[in-house]
């Protein structure tokens, strides 16, 4: 399973940088994905990045605020997310996937999450 954290409250236009890790190293190869959840509704996807930390994808809503990278050394994913949004407010979770996707099922071993609030 992975573990998400980095999540917190923060004005609108605040910056938070979220962070995946694979504690175990089991996920090293696979293309790891963040999608966000508020309640009631879909998980959607956020963002993904490959195994090798390249073909960085993002959801429409989200680019050019968000960056996704990855630490190979250390086998980290992180999302720096820049310029929030009240509308970003949401739990925000990391799964692992054979190869980058925006299809939540495509994705497994999500971690518990981390609720990101974005204050206006």
């Amino acid at each position: 399973q992975l573990l998400e954290s980095g999540g917190g409250l923060v004005q609108a236009g605040g910056s938070l940088r979220l962070t995946c890790e694979d504690p175990k190293n089991y996920f090293y190869r696979y293309a790891i994905g963040w999608f966000r959840q508020t309640p009631g509704q879909e998980r959607e996807f956020v963002a993904a990045i490959t195994w090798t930390g390249g073909d960085p994808l993002y959801a429409e809503s989200v680019k050019g605020r968000f960056t996704i990278s990855k630490d190979t050394a250390r086998n980290i994913v992180f999302l720096q997310m820049n310029s929030l949004k009240p509308e970003d407010t949401a739990a925000y979770y990391c799964g692992a996937a054979i190869e980058t996707s925006t299809q939540r099922n495509t994705y497994g071993f999500w971690g518990p999450g981390t609720q990101v609030t974005v204050s206006s």
